[in-house]
C-alpha cells in the first residue's frame, strides 16, 4: 500500500468519524449513518490494499 493510499484511507476514516459524531450530536440519523458508511468504506479499501500487498511479496 502506498503512503498516499494510507493517507487517503485515514482521511476518509476521520471524515466518517466526524460525520458520525456530528450526526449523534445533532440527532441527525442520516448523517450518522453516512459517517459509519464512510468508515466502513475506508476499512474495505484498506483491507483490499493489504491483500494486494500480501500478493506482491
Amino acid at each position: 500500500m502506498g503512503l498516499d493510499d494510507k493517507i487517503k484511507n485515514a482521511a476518509e476514516d476521520l471524515k466518517g468519524k466526524v460525520k458520525e459524531g456530528s450526526g449523534k450530536a445533532t440527532d441527525d440519523k442520516e448523517m450518522e449513518a453516512e459517517g459509519k458508511g464512510d468508515q466502513t468504506k475506508s476499512s474495505f479499501k484498506q483491507a483490499g490494499e493489504n491483500v494486494k500487498d500480501a500478493f506482491k511479496n
